[in-house]
């Protein structure tokens, strides 16, 4: 099968992950479409196959890049994926989330592809009733993201039973990291997550670091999170698609380490990768945040056979660190 025969859209393929994708995939052969609104997308890192500026709600402009390069499957990144922001303006995050994502699966089905692989994430299980958290933990979310997330996977599932259809929901925990080679990385705005925050902190982009509580029954007082380096995802979403072409049947699969680590870990690990002291401030639990959040990945591991390459925070820092650097010096 010739490179033009395997083409793969790629929605949101210009932000963090779907870029990471895009990537992975080339290596592997494929010609990934990035399908992305730009909304918070990265023109730039779209370097591996052609870019098309569209939006997952306009079903004409899919149905046209759809039949154009025929992909053989589709994998789907563009979300709204805030927090904060999903509990201030839900109304943002259902349009865009679910019924965009509605638009896109009947788009496909007009263009007869049937299988997709979803972003989806912990935020589905809500508050953890044990740890690790495995896929047949309740989904119980607690805010409209997580919400969002959970009604795709709904539907998804009965599209799954109605239609000729199979997907693969990949339910990520903390994301991090960037490209060994500072290609693309992480470049969000606003900027959430930990890793980053801190990095900006030691390249005197902010002043400080604030951490959301230090009275968690952690063993440090700090929340614990299960970090997975972003090429790690990646593969496993190229694993995903080759076991739906190789005949598989819809799955739902964690990605994590398996492991944690508290703020202060993560902390005193970027301190020494970055050799420069970490100032910061602390402050008042956030509403929601659990204590303690580390998913098992054993399912994906025997069923796909999927083997993390960066498994270490070290690991996972010291990229998250070169691609900084260079995104502060460009």
């Amino acid at each position: 099968m010739n490179s033009s025969q395997k083409s793969v859209l790629v929605t949101g393929g210009a932000g963090y992950i779907g870029a990471h994708a895009c990537q992975t995939l080339a290596g592997a052969g494929y010609t990934p479409i990035t399908y992305d609104n730009l909304v918070y997308g990265h023109p730039q890192s779209v370097k591996w196959g052609p870019l098309v500026e569209g939006d997952i709600g306009d079903h004409r402009r899919l149905e046209t890049v759809l039949k154009r390069y025929k992909p053989i499957a589709v994998m789907h990144f563009a979300a709204y994926a805030y927090v904060g922001e999903s509990v201030a303006n839900p109304a943002k995050y259902y349009r865009n989330n679910v019924a965009g994502t509605l638009t896109l699966l009947e788009s496909m089905r007009n263009c007869g592809i049937h299988n997709i692989i979803f972003s989806s994430t912990c935020a589905t299980y809500g508050m953890p009733e044990q740890i690790p958290i495995g896929e047949d933990h309740p989904q119980n979310p607690i805010n409209p993201y997580g919400r969002s997330k959970l009604i795709i996977e709904w539907i998804l599932q009965d599209f799954a039973t109605a239609y000729d259809f199979r997907f693969v929901s990949l339910r990520y925990f903390n994301a991090a990291g960037a490209d060994p080679n500072a290609d693309i990385g992480e470049d969000h705005n606003p900027e959430t997550h930990l890793i980053p925050l801190i990095l900006d902190v030691a390249l005197d982009r902010r002043n400080e670091l604030k951490i959301f509580g230090t009275d968690y029954d952690t063993p440090d007082g700090t929340c614990i999170r299960d970090y997975i380096h972003v090429c790690d995802l990646a593969d496993a979403h190229l694993l995903a698609l080759e076991y739906l072409r190789d005949g598989g049947q819809s799955n739902v699969f964690n990605l994590g380490n398996g492991n944690g680590f508290s703020v202060k870990e993560v902390l005193a690990a970027a301190s020494e990768i970055t050799g420069h002291k970490i100032s910061c401030i602390e402050s008042e639990r956030r509403p929601g945040d659990p204590p303690v959040l580390i998913g098992s990945s054993d399912k994906i591991r025997k069923t796909l056979g999927w083997d993390p390459r960066h498994d270490t925070l070290e690991k996972i820092i010291e990229t998250a660190w070169g691609w900084h650097k260079k995104l502060c010096v460009t």
